[in-house]
This record gives C-alpha cells, sequence and structure tokens, in this order.
C-alpha cells in the first residue's frame, strides 16, 4: 500500500511539472519583415453609370397614337420614324387653310385689278387723289391678309407633317414607350426616351481635399504626360478593360454634402456598361514614396488604438501602436509607429499578448498570399446606391 501510494504521488508530479512547462513555453508565431517601397495607391469612389446623351421624345401635337414603327429596346436611327399620331384635324385644318388663303388671293386680285383702274382714271382727272389712295390701302390690307393666311396654311401644313414623330438623335430606345391608343399632348407626354450607349459617362463625388490633392497631381504631371487615370470594377468584381478620362466636373460644391460632382467619359463599343448601374471608380496618379507597407491581418484595434505585434530584440512579442494610412490590395499604409527593420507577427495572434517568448518561423507575402493587388470580391451593389460618398483604397 505504501509503495502504491508513493507511486501516485510521483506521477501526478511529473504530470503537473509537464503541464507548467507547455504553460510557460514559446508562443508559436509567423512574421514577417516589414515592406517599405514606392507604392502607388488608389482612391475609390461609388459611381454611377449615365448615358452620354439622353432625350425624351414628345410629340409637338396632340392627338391619339394610332401606330408605332419599332419595338422597346431598339436601336434607332436619326430621322427614324417613332410614332404616328391621328391626322385626321390636321388635314381638315390644312384644307380649310387652304381655302382660306385662296380667298383672300381673290380678294387681293381684285383689289388690285380696282386699283389699276383707279389710277388710270386718275390720270385723266377722272377721279380724285384720295380715292386712288383709299384703293392703295386696300389693296395692302388685302395683302396683309393673304400673307397672314400664307402662314396659316404652313402652320396647318407643318402640323400635318408633325404628326408623324421621328427620333431625334441615334441611340437605343427605352422599354417603356408608350402603346397605340395612348393620347399624347404635344410637349408634355413622353413617348419614349432615346439614349446613347458608346461612350458613356461615369458619374461620382470627391471631398474638397481631394479634389485640391488631385487638381495638385494633375498640375504637377501634365508636362510628364501621366496624369489621373480613371479605371471602374463592376459589382462582380471584375475591372473594365477600357480606362477613362475626367472630362467634367461641376462648377461648385454641393452645399449639404460638400463635395463635388465629377464625370469620366468610357468607351463601351461592346454595350457592357448600361446607364443606371454602380461601379466603383478607382482613380490612380498619387505614389507614396518609401511607404512602410504592413498585411492588414497582423493590424489589431482595441477601443480607439490601432496596433500590431512586432518580434521584440529580446524575442519576446511587443505591442507596437501604430498611424494607418490608405488601403492598398492586402496591406496598409502605416503613417507612424513601424520602420522598415521592424517584424511583425502575421499569425497566432489570437491569444498572444505582449511580453511572451516566442517561436517565430518567418514567411513572405507569397507565402502568405499576400499581395498589392487590388481586391476583386464583388461588392454589394445596394450600399453603392450613395455616389456621393467616397473612399481610399
Amino acid at each position: 500500500m505504501l509503495a502504491l501510494a508513493l507511486a501516485a504521488s510521483a506521477l501526478l508530479a511529473g504530470c503537473g511539472g509537464q503541464k507548467q512547462q507547455a504553460a510557460g513555453g514559446a508562443a508559436q508565431v509567423k512574421a514577417m519583415k516589414v515592406l517599405q517601397q514606392d507604392t502607388p495607391v488608389v482612391s475609390e469612389y461609388a459611381g454611377q453609370i449615365a448615358g452620354k446623351d439622353e432625350v425624351k421624345v414628345q410629340s409637338k401635337v396632340s392627338g391619339r397614337v394610332v401606330e408605332k414603327y419599332f419595338h422597346g429596346g431598339d436601336f434607332v436611327q436619326a430621322g427614324q420614324p417613332l410614332y404616328r399620331i391621328d391626322s385626321r384635324q390636321y388635314e381638315s385644318a390644312v384644307l380649310q387653310a387652304q381655302a382660306t388663303l385662296a380667298q383672300s388671293q381673290a380678294t387681293l386680285a381684285n383689289a388690285q385689278t380696282d386699283l389699276g383702274r383707279d389710277q388710270e382714271l386718275l390720270a385723266s382727272d377722272a377721279i380724285s387723289e384720295q380715292q386712288v389712295t383709299t384703293q392703295q390701302a386696300n389693296v395692302n390690307a388685302y395683302s396683309a391678309a393673304a400673307a397672314a393666311n400664307q402662314a396659316l396654311l404652313q402652320k396647318a401644313q407643318q402640323d400635318l407633317s408633325d404628326t408623324v414623330v421621328y427620333a431625334p438623335m441615334s441611340g437605343q430606345v427605352s422599354v417603356d414607350d408608350v402603346a397605340i391608343g395612348t393620347f399624347a399632348t404635344a410637349g408634355n407626354t413622353n413617348l419614349v426616351t432615346i439614349g446613347t450607349t458608346d461612350p458613356v459617362f461615369v458619374t461620382f463625388s470627391i471631398s474638397e481635399t481631394e479634389y485640391l490633392k488631385f487638381r495638385n497631381i494633375q498640375q504637377m504631371q501634365s508636362g510628364s504626360g501621366n496624369g489621373i487615370t480613371v479605371a471602374i470594377k463592376l459589382s462582380d468584381g471584375t475591372t473594365y478593360p477600357l480606362d477613362g478620362r475626367i472630362v467634367q466636373a461641376d462648377r461648385a460644391l454641393t452645399q449639404n454634402s460638400g463635395t463635388l460632382t465629377v464625370k469620366a467619359l468610357f468607351g463601351n463599343p461592346d454595350g457592357l456598361l448600361l446607364p443606371g448601374m454602380f461601379a466603383r471608380v478607382k482613380l490612380t496618379g498619387e505614389t507614396v514614396p518609401n511607404a512602410i507597407l504592413v498585411p492588414q491581418r497582423a493590424v489589431q484595434q482595441l477601443l480607439d488604438k490601432t496596433f500590431v505585434m512586432v518580434v521584440g530584440a529580446d524575442g519576446k512579442s511587443e505591442a507596437r501602436k501604430i498611424e494607418l494610412g490608405q488601403q492598398v490590395g492586402s496591406y496598409y499604409i502605416v503613417k507612424s509607429g513601424l520602420s522598415a527593420e521592424d517584424t511583425v507577427i502575421v499569425e497566432g495572434l489570437s491569444s498572444l499578448t505582449e511580453g511572451k517568448d516566442l517561436a517565430v518561423t518567418m514567411v513572405t507575402p507569397e507565402d502568405m498570399g499576400f499581395s498589392l493587388d487590388e481586391d476583386t470580391t464583388p461588392y454589394d451593389t445596394m450600399t453603392s446606391s450613395d455616389a456621393s460618398s467616397g473612399s481610399e483604397s
């Protein structure tokens, strides 16, 4: 019995010693050197695609639509007939104007004949000069009436011609076109919308500070030919293959948000970009020289403090407070708190505390899948509806 008790005591002491040794052992972590290099920065903003030119087609005359010569979504050419308005009342108006003009022209012709006769009688002193003057005034009045009736005829003929509604420009028609039988009011009823699809605008907003920054970049690089590059990322995460250029900027900042509305022009030969689509606008042109880069997964936040764990000179973990700049791919630019000589811990952070002995495995960005390239993860277009908000990455 005594021998068994001594053996059990020895076994428990051994287990306790093993646990104590494991608890006091070095923490297994992976770490890598901080990167330092010239880093291009991409600024991203929520944008929306719009047609470069868009026209709401309206009829110049009122009446019921009796014919339609296209289908919704068709591409049409400028001058192509789109609708025909009931023309019967306008045909009657032309006939009436023609009859009125003919009557006024006949009255004018009679007055001119009488004037000629009166002028002959005046030459032989058969009538007074006052009578000739009166007849001349009548001729002038009848001539003016005939001219007015001629204008009314031209107006009636133009109204009749306007019963056929033509495409004012080449482009694609919308699918919300009115149906046959709709009563169109002149200058009020929108029959259909026509818009161009190549090129297209991408509209987005930038802050006052960003406007001044990009203006300075543009001025500094104007002589080198390296201006600001504009690209867009679509909602499925893909980058549109053609770059654009900024062509328009509003004359003033909006009062509510203090942002400046900007338009970039993009070619759209394949019709991939549709008006109304959301996109992430990417402006490239700014480069941060000798930027300190730290992987995103190494960054931790506690309340209002941002820090990383670094491998200290004594091989122990050390918390280092940092100030972050823009996000670039898998990294953050660090404004302060780190140097190019620091080694940051990128894996094994979940239960790591400061002052812990470390068993460090050095890794490379390639080992961890880190990259300076942008994220191509699809984004939720519902969060992009506010085109007035911008962010930098």
